[in-house]
């Protein structure tokens, strides 16, 4: 009999089928291997069907991919379908775009608490930097250390100490950090109960604090979020985004707001209508 998943990782993507091949990479060698992958597809054209096909034959990961025709941005209305399909108790969200280090999915798994989300980051890196990593880099870590980046020309920040490796460091600065812990879609996990309690993702939102609002509903309801993120790492690839437009976060920001004011803990216009 086979074992269910202690874990769903939902990947969000776009037509970014380059950046996608190396996320999807980062997973096949995580150290925890018992996850499912659900790629959560707003419309790709078939270069990312494509990738995902490969994927699926070179890996013993169990890979879903939930697709949706393009009709703008309707990323909220593919990850309500994702979190549906999804085969596991415990649900991690992240990007097409963001390399996860080979602790990723056992972090989130080690960490995880009853009532509780686990709100992480990521290390945006250059576009010249994002531009050379490849399966080989992925492979060996060295987009995840400090020193080899700085060579390869990352401007030195503070930032750069969300990469640590060091687990006393990272609970400090998970305790020190003046960032509010919030449900960001490139690094967050939760209890899929929890989630559907509050009746998923707005669909009415477009781009721009679209995940906030949700995680600000679990939050009226009564999840706690948790900070960790110097603890579950990712690297985050460079791109544009087109997609913002002030009229789409005049909308979300209404929205939030309504939430915020009436604490309200469900949607109406989420997974179930």
């Amino acid at each position: 009999m086979q074992l269910a998943p202690k874990a769903s990782v939902i990947i969000s993507t776009y037509n970014q089928p380059k950046w996608l091949a190396l996320v999807l990479h980062s997973y096949n060698i995580q150290t925890e291997s018992n996850f499912e992958l659900i790629i959560a597809d707003d419309g790709s054209d078939e270069e990312t069907k494509v990738v995902i096909d490969t994927f699926s034959k070179q890996t013993d990961l169990n890979v879903i991919h939930v697709w949706q025709e393009d009709k703008g941005f309707r990323k909220t209305k593919i990850l309500n379908k994702a979190i549906v399909v999804s085969n596991s108790e415990y649900l991690i969200f992240t990007d097409g775009d963001c390399i996860a280090r080979a602790d990723f999915v056992e972090t989130h798994l080690k960490l995880k608490q009853s009532n509780c989300a686990l709100s992480g980051g990521y290390f945006k890196l250059t576009k010249t930097l994002s531009l050379s990593i490849n399966k080989a880099i992925v492979d060996s870590q060295k987009c995840f250390d400090k020193q080899w980046l700085l060579i390869k020309g990352q401007p030195k920040t503070f930032k750069l100490n969300k990469l640590t490796t060091s687990k006393i460091k990272a609970i400090v600065l998970n305790a020190l950090t003046p960032t509010k812990a919030t449900f960001d879609g490139m690094n967050v996990s939760c209890y899929k109960k929890d989630i559907m309690a509050v009746n998923g993702f707005d669909e009415r939102m477009q781009y721009g604090g679209e995940d906030r609002e949700v995680g600000e509903r679990m939050m009226n309801n009564g999840v706690r979020f948790k900070q960790v993120r110097y603890s579950a790492i990712c690297v985050h690839l460079h791109h544009e985004r087109p997609y913002k437009n002030e009229e789409a976060e005049a909308l979300n920001l209404k929205i939030r707001l309504e939430t915020k004011k009436n604490k309200l803990i469900y949607t109406k216009f989420g997974i179930k209508r």
